[in-house]
């Protein structure tokens, strides 16, 4: 049997309507999966959610502070670029 790919927004999906009270059973059937592999997804779901919640200022921080850092990289890499080519 082929393996299938599923993306990230039918897992949900599919495990939301689990979590909302749709028989387990019925809905592996429906979508062809295993109960282990839809516990499986519920797991990484539930441990993934907090991150749904994360705030935008938060977000913003961190992404200035990444990018901060990664212009820091380029200058030094700069830095040894020119002066390599000195040499």
């Amino acid at each position: 049997m082929k393996r299938r790919n599923w993306d990230p927004k039918t897992k949900a999906m599919i495990v939301l309507q689990g979590l909302k009270g749709k028989p387990i059973v019925d809905l592996c059937t429906e979508h062809q999966i295993s109960q282990t592999q839809y516990y499986l997804w519920r797991e990484q779901f539930l441990a993934n959610m907090q991150k749904a919640f994360i705030s935008d200022e938060r977000r913003e921080k961190y992404l200035l502070k990444e990018n901060d850092r990664l212009k820091q990289a380029v200058g030094e890499l700069h830095l040894k670029l020119k002066k390599l080519n000195e040499w």
